[in-house]
């Protein structure tokens, strides 16, 4: 498919691979055909010529690859793309293909690719009907216990989409200054001021789409100020807040293009009014409330300890009631997205109130002990409210944890470690590649309706199969251009397979694994699975290619992540990413997407 690279391992289309020092051993480059299933295509919508005419090409988009709003000038620009970058192959062909362009067009990624790559989802509905892509603890470079933190992955966040950053908010030592760490660690600080001038930057780096920052703050009334003065001057007409004390409904994402808000808690000295007030009142005054840096959570029983370890994901009592207390501040005028202490039992915290909306907040294991006992619960309030779902505090290497639970259940901001990768973080990645990857994703509409007796979905019922996907994988290729000759096998070339994962709710999760191909850098498998899916609308695809040791770990040769409601049928290019999430240049697979 592609040309080789050039070094002396490559001869003549063969690769030399040194024994033990003593003598050579050279395998044949195999020259890459397209399957029979594209020959049979390509035949089928030229009647037998040589030949792809423009017309003909438009049909096949439109009845093989399921492309309705293909238009006689969209194919006219698809040859004329093939042609440009193939001119040395297909000059006396200008103005159509041939077998073997049309085999390159299929290769083509940015065009053929699995998804969409525009916005298409209604963004005029309130924010709390979209999967936001959140992070957790923004700033650190590397673990929760003793990294740098610095705006260099706040930086990096904004870059690949996320839109919810998180800051926390300390004093220094001398009570003059505003620095953002992970407090009660020993992680290095970095100012506020050099954070918010990051973000401003690169705020809309990746999508027009809204911003919002959640401080974390354990500041002085006298530091809020300041905050709401830096925030202010850094953001200018940037910055957006709503003219009421309290929103009874969520502003939709097309609202807010090009705008930070803010979400957080209540200034501290409402928390100290409370607290005297409890006293007064021969009521105990809780010890969160009196200043603690933790953040209040949903009161769940028996919360395992070391979810006490995560303090910055934390909430407090709600807006309207700060406001008739101590009165409205710059800092409070800031806040949009309201944080909210829910009151009481679990059961009544998830109540809905009709005039105001709020943030709630839970770990991932209180999350699970909630979608256990009350799950339709969670579901309903996220119809209207935002939850936000944090690591469990042991997660001190910032690994991540599967989202899931969280989906099923309508959160809408499931806050990952993004300077970490792992399995985890790539079903994130996968789960915002829809919509374009603007770093919202429209709620499927059975999270968000009721039925005639106020019912809501149930995650933990079973649905009868509502679909299902085939999946073939004919080929891959570009490894050769992307990774040394002695990469994956230092005596010959590499033995590659592919594993097919459906990841969504419980009774849809499955896992297939093609046949190993041995010595070949290009390999052919021409397999196919079949998925069957109750909930499709929640699951992702998720492939890795791995290349098999006898003695050793298999090697890792490339994942991607796709959401299973955005595919694409037909014959379709699929690109590769490394362990980071970064797009391998050359590394694709053939495959084919059929629903049924």
């Amino acid at each position: 498919m592609e040309k080789e690279k050039k070094n002396g391992n490559v001869d003549h289309g063969s690769y030399n691979y040194r024994m033990f020092n003593f003598f050579n051993r050279k395998f044949k480059i195999n020259e890459v055909e397209p399957p029979s299933d594209v020959k049979k295509a390509f035949a089928g919508f030229t009647d037998g010529a040589s030949h792809m005419t423009a017309e003909q090409l438009k049909w096949f988009l439109v009845v093989h690859q399921g492309e309705v709003d293909t238009t006689l000038e969209d194919a006219q620009h698809v040859i004329e793309q093939v042609v440009n970058r193939r001119h040395h192959v297909t000059k006396f062909a200008r103005h159509s293909l041939n077998l073997d362009d049309f085999f390159h067009f299929l290769f083509f990624d940015d065009l053929n690719g699995p998804i969409q790559t525009q916005v298409h989802h209604d963004m005029t509905a309130p924010l709390s009907h979209f999967f936001i892509c959140t992070g957790h603890n923004s700033y650190l470079t590397g673990n929760q216990l003793s990294s740098d933190c610095s705006e260099v992955p706040i930086i990096k966040a904004l870059q690949r989409g996320v839109r919810v950053i998180e800051l926390d908010l300390w004093p220094s030592s001398t009570k003059d200054e505003i620095l953002v760490l992970h407090g009660r660690t020993l992680t290095t600080p970095v100012s506020l001021i050099k954070c918010l001038k990051s973000i401003k930057e690169y705020a809309f780096a990746s999508s027009p789409y809204p911003v919002i920052i959640t401080l974390e703050d354990h500041l002085t009334p006298e530091l809020q100020a300041r905050v709401a003065e830096m925030i202010t001057r850094t953001f200018e007409s940037m910055l957006y807040y709503p003219e009421s004390d309290c929103l009874s409904e969520f502003p939709s994402p097309e609202s807010l293009k090009h705008r930070i808000i803010i979400s957080t808690k209540p200034p501290k000295e409402y928390l100290e009014s409370r607290s005297k007030e409890n006293l007064s009142s021969g009521g105990m005054g809780s010890s969160e409330d009196e200043g603690s840096p933790k953040e209040m959570k949903v009161n769940i029983p028996e919360s395992e300890a070391d979810d006490k370890l995560s303090d910055s994901d934390h909430d407090d009592e709600d807006f309207i009631e700060s406001n008739r207390i101590s009165g409205q501040t710059g800092y409070k005028r800031l806040i949009t997205i309201h944080a909210g202490k829910p009151k009481g039992a679990l059961k009544d915290a998830l109540k809905v109130a009709a005039d105001k909306v709020r943030r709630l907040i839970m770990s991932e294991q209180e999350l699970e002990k909630a979608a256990g006992s009350h799950g339709s619960y969670v579901v309903r309030s996220t119809q209207k409210n935002i939850l936000r779902i944090y690591p469990k505090g042991t997660r001190f290497t910032s690994s991540n944890y599967k989202p899931t639970i969280g989906c099923m259940h309508g959160a809408q901001m499931i806050a990952f470690n993004m300077q970490r990768y792992g399995k985890a973080l790539w079903l994130m990645h996968g789960m915002f590649r829809a919509n374009g990857g603007c770093g919202f994703v429209r709620k499927p509409d059975f999270l968000m309706g009721k039925g005639p007796y106020g019912e809501v979905f149930d995650p933990k019922t079973t649905s009868a199969v509502q679909k299902k996907l085939k999946v073939k994988i004919y080929m891959g290729d570009g490894w050769r251009l992307d990774f040394s000759h002695t990469h994956f096998d230092t005596y010959s070339p590499p033995d590659f397979y592919t594993k097919v994962y459906i990841v969504g709710v419980p009774a849809d999760e499955s896992k297939r694994k093609t046949k190993i191909i041995g010595d070949d850098w290009s390999p052919v498998w021409y397999e196919e699975f079949t998925f069957p899916l109750t909930v499709p609308d929640l699951a992702l695809l998720r492939i890795e290619v791995c290349e098999y040791d006898m003695s050793d770990k298999d090697d890792f040769g490339g994942q991607t992540c796709l959401p299973v409601s955005e595919l694409r049928t037909g014959f379709r290019s699929v690109p590769l990413h490394d362990k980071k999430g970064k797009k391998l240049p050359n590394v694709r697979l053939l495959m084919k997407f059929e629903f049924v």
